[in-house]
């Protein structure tokens, strides 16, 4: 079986939503025809004109990375910079990219989850869940249509509270209308008022769902004008949201986790605050610059947080409350290439993956 460019995308689409992207990022099909056939999948960290050229040589007409190679609006095209000299070879080449970046980091499954993994962490939870993604919908059907109506909801995505599908609260009531002359009615006379008893349905659902949830509830409704209203809420959503944190199965001393770190993350070298003399259990974590979440793992009661990019004065903002630690970016995130791989070879068995052969962390340690 073969898969367009397009399907890919659209697989990729559902598992990290680009409605959970920061405003600033760029999380899309950067370059490439969405038409064209997938031949080979390259997947990497960050896209470089030499990432490019370890796609063609592997004969991969798609690149999938974490940071997308354009953040900001291109004015021109002339090989000035790395940027566009890239940009300009994956399309000379036909060479589609497609980043998931800040969307990938916000799921349950995504980056934070694959370096919580690696760490051997239990118990995990979102370290900031975001707020203000979810809808309520409220609608009304007659009763012999309830299940079939639900049923509808539920297959567009309503209905989703971590892991418990098909959740919906449904009372029992009266509805009352009165048909008009150019009207159809399912139940009814034209020009008589008429009460029917009916089920009141109310559904939580990801807001960058509505139009979907919207089209299955028109469609499976037998009314030919659907009651309904969506309510934005401010509940957090559990399942998408910034960071991690989890718990090591047994305490470690301090210096003992700080080697088992650089074991499992594969460091050459990470920087810390001052050890507080007491054992790590509670871990957060938050794959490239997530000293904003310091606050969060305070509150968490964290026993060290683990994230990169963090500037000389953030680090006194530890107060001895918690061990913070700077493993780098690059080091934070470079098993991300191996989650988006895992995440294609689920549903694209038959396409070639592949992990990329280039380093492009652009810092080096001496």
């Amino acid at each position: 079986m073969v898969y367009t460019i397009r399907e890919i995308v659209s697989y990729l689409e559902k598992i990290a939503p680009p409605a959970y992207q920061e405003s600033y990022d760029n999380a899309q099909l950067i370059t490439g025809n969405p038409l064209d056939v997938a031949k080979g999948i390259l997947c990497t960290l960050d896209v470089t004109e030499e990432v490019i050229e370890d796609a063609i040589s592997l004969g991969c007409n798609m690149v999938v990375a974490h940071h997308p190679i354009i953040f900001k609006g291109l004015k021109s095209l002339t090989g000035k910079n790395y940027v566009e000299r890239t940009v300009i070879k994956a399309i000379k080449h036909d060479i589609a990219i497609f980043a998931m970046h800040t969307n990938l980091d916000h799921i349950a499954e995504g980056v934070n989850k694959k370096i919580a993994d690696r760490l051997e962490l239990t118990n995990t939870r979102i370290l900031q869940p975001k707020k203000e993604i979810l809808s309520k919908l409220v609608t009304f059907a007659p009763l012999e249509a309830t299940e079939k109506v639900l049923a509808s909801l539920f297959a567009a995505g309503a209905g989703h509270i971590g892991e418990y599908s098909n959740c919906s609260f449904i009372s029992d009531g009266t509805g009352t209308y009165t048909p008009s002359e150019k009207s159809n009615p399912h139940k009814g006379s034209q020009g008589k008022p008429h009460k029917e008893p009916e089920t009141r349905i109310e559904v939580l659902l990801p807001s960058y769902l509505e139009g979907k949830v919207l089209h299955a509830l028109k469609a499976a409704h037998p009314y030919e004008e659907v009651a309904y209203y969506i309510q934005k809420i401010e509940n957090e959503n559990q399942s998408v949201g910034a960071g991690m944190i989890g718990e090591l199965a047994s305490p470690m001393d301090e210096n003992q986790f700080l080697s088992f770190l650089k074991q499992k993350m594969d460091l050459k070298i990470l920087k810390h605050t001052r050890l507080l003399n007491k054992p790590i259990q509670k871990v957060a974590v938050c794959g490239g610059a997530g000293i904003f979440l310091l606050n969060q793992a305070k509150k968490s009661d964290a026993d060290i947080f683990i994230t990169a990019d963090i500037k000389y004065h953030e680090f006194f903002d530890a107060e001895n409350q918690l061990v913070i630690c700077d493993i780098g970016h690059y080091e934070s995130e470079i098993y991300t290439k191996e989650l988006i791989l895992e995440i294609l070879s689920r549903n694209f068995s038959n396409i070639a993956l592949y992990f990329t052969k280039v380093v492009t962390n652009p810092i080096t340690y001496i």
